[in-house]
C-alpha cells in the first residue's frame, strides 16, 4: 500500500511539473515576440476586449467600495474625533491593498474566463490545428496578443479603481457626512507617497496581470476540446487566478510593507 501511495505521489509530481514546464514554455513564447503591423492591430483589438469591455464593472465596483470605505472609516474615526482623516484612509487602502487586489478579482472573472473560453473554443473548432497546418504558430498569433493585451490592461484598470474609489469615498464623507474637503485631500496627499504607496500598488497590479493573463490562456490552450472540456478550464481559470491573487498578494504585501 506504501508503495502505491508513492506511485501516485510521483506520478502526481511529474504531471504537475510537466504542467508547469508547458505553462513556462508558452509564458516565454509569449513574451518573445515583436509585433509586426498586423500584430499591433491585433494588440489594439484585444486591448479593447479585455481592458475597454472590463471598464464598466471596474468603474461600478470601485464605486460602491470607495463609498462603503468613506462611510465605515467615518463611522470608526468619529468616535476618536479623527474623521477628517477619512481621505487618508480611503486612498491608503484602495492605493496599497483593495485596488490590485479586487481589480484582479474582477478581471479573472470577467476577462480571464472569457479568455479560456475563447482559447477553448478555437481548440474545439481545430482553429489552432488549421494554424499549425498553415505554418503558423498559434503561440504568436492567438495567445501572444492575448498576453501581452492582459499585462497592459490590468494596471491601467488598477489605476481607473482608485481614482473612482477615491471619488466615491469623497461623495459620501464630505457631500453626505459633512467632513470638509479641503481636511479629505489635504490629508490624503500628506498620507500617500508616490515611491511607497502607488508604485507598489502597480507593481502588485503588474504582477496579478501576468498571473491572470498566463492562467487563462494556459487553462484554454491545453483544455479538452470538448464542452465539458471548456467548462471545467474556464472553472480553473477563476478559481486558480483568484487563489494566485490572494497568494501573492500577502507575499508582495510583506515584502513591501512588512520590513521583510
Amino acid at each position: 500500500m506504501l508503495v502505491n501511495h508513492l506511485q501516485s505521489l510521483g506520478q502526481w509530481l511529474l504531471r504537475s511539473l510537466g504542467g508547469l514546464g508547458g505553462a513556462l514554455f508558452m509564458l516565454l513564447q509569449s513574451v518573445n515576440v515583436v509585433p509586426g503591423p498586423r500584430g499591433w492591430q491585433r494588440l489594439v483589438q484585444q486591448l479593447y476586449v479585455v481592458g475597454v469591455q472590463s471598464l464598466i464593472i471596474i468603474i461600478v465596483s470601485a464605486a460602491f467600495i470607495g463609498m462603503v470605505l468613506g462611510l465605515q472609516g467615518y463611522t470608526l474615526l468619529v468616535d476618536y474625533g479623527s474623521e477628517q482623516a477619512v481621505g487618508q484612509m480611503v486612498a491608503l487602502t484602495l492605493v496599497r491593498e483593495l485596488a490590485p487586489v479586487v481589480a484582479a478579482l474582477l478581471f479573472a472573472g470577467r476577462a480571464g474566463s472569457a479568455l479560456t473560453a475563447e482559447l477553448g473554443l478555437m481548440k474545439a473548432t481545430e482553429q489552432l490545428a488549421s494554424l499549425e497546418m498553415f505554418g503558423v504558430d498559434p503561440l504568436h498569433r492567438i495567445v501572444a496578443p492575448r498576453f501581452i493585451a492582459g499585462v497592459i490592461a490590468l494596471p491601467i484598470l488598477v489605476v481607473i479603481f482608485n481614482l473612482v474609489g477615491i471619488y466615491g469615498g469623497h461623495l459620501i464623507a464630505v457631500d453626505w457626512l459633512g467632513v470638509h474637503s479641503g481636511a479629505y485631500w489635504g490629508n490624503m496627499q500628506a498620507a500617500v507617497s508616490f515611491a511607497d504607496d502607488i508604485v507598489n500598488g502597480l507593481i502588485k497590479a503588474l504582477v496579478f496581470a501576468v498571473l491572470v493573463t498566463w492562467t487563462a490562456l494556459y487553462q484554454g490552450y491545453m483544455c479538452e476540446p470538448t464542452s465539458q472540456g471548456i467548462s471545467t478550464a474556464t472553472t480553473r481559470t477563476v478559481v486558480y487566478s483568484s487563489l494566485l491573487i490572494l497568494g501573492f498578494d500577502f507575499i508582495l504585501t510583506a515584502l513591501m510593507f512588512g520590513g521583510l
